[in-house]
């Protein structure tokens, strides 16, 4: 991946979002919340219907899938539904989910350019492992933070300093990669540089999300994180 002169990320921790930043799940669990669905009785709904969920949780996206329709559930219903989307989810996990284009070779240029870099998601724990072991993506992080790790998840800043912690950073020299509102929220509450993808699910316009820098491919990250680096030694932000 050629950017030219190479940028030192010694010291400097980058976490990144999973779901719709790293990976593009969507198809996987879509997949998983049909099969929910048409198990009761209900119709399949669209990516469209639901992708604005990815990111919050599998409730969410049951709970939001079954609202299109005009249905609802019970509580016991709701843990029963959850259940079913869980146990289908994890068997099909890697199908057709797959890093956005450039991801790869974007996480090894900045592991070679010094940078310790974290997962900080509100996927569960053990899925998120599971997701990254079955693409092979598992060596690229020093750590990976579930919402279920967190005392509070995204995009309270608690997440986003306890992952910090976790891989030994400092919070005044990390920057955070994220594909929706929840992930911006969560950096300006840890007072961290954001970098917007626009490829991921996030229904709000770029413009309206106001990152400190947007991109569109991979090919932009490592000069985007190394700007944004720059900066923030130049004029450091009160934390």
């Amino acid at each position: 991946m050629d950017t030219g002169e190479t940028p030192d990320f010694n010291g400097w921790t980058i976490l990144f979002d999973l779901d719709g930043t790293l990976v593009d799940t969507a198809p996987d669990l879509l997949g998983a919340l049909n099969h929910v669905l048409t198990g009761m009785n209900l119709s399949p709904v669209t990516l469209a219907d639901v992708a604005e969920m990815i990111g919050h949780g599998a409730r969410a996206m049951i709970e939001t899938g079954i609202r299109t329709q005009g249905a609802a559930l019970s509580a016991t219903e709701m843990d029963a539904a959850f259940e079913r989307f869980i146990a289908y989810y994890v068997d099909h996990i890697a199908v057709g989910s797959r890093p956005f284009d450039g991801a790869m070779d974007a996480l090894d240029a900045l592991r070679e350019a010094g940078a310790t870099l974290a997962v900080c998601t509100n996927k569960r724990q053990d899925l998120s492992v599971r997701l990254l072991e079955a693409l092979g993506l598992t060596d690229q992080f020093d750590v990976v933070f579930g919402a279920d790790r967190a005392t509070n998840r995204k995009p309270h800043a608690d997440h986003v300093f306890e992952t910090i912690a976790a891989s030994s950073g400092d919070p005044a020299r990390a920057l955070f990669v994220g594909d929706s509102r929840t992930d911006e929220r969560a950096a300006r509450n840890a007072g961290l540089p954001f970098v917007f993808v626009t490829f991921g699910y996030e229904a709000e316009t770029p413009e309206a999300i106001a990152a400190d820098v947007t991109i569109s491919h991979y090919v932009q990250l490592v000069p985007a994180l190394s700007g944004l680096k720059d900066q923030a030694v130049a004029s450091p932000r009160g934390r």
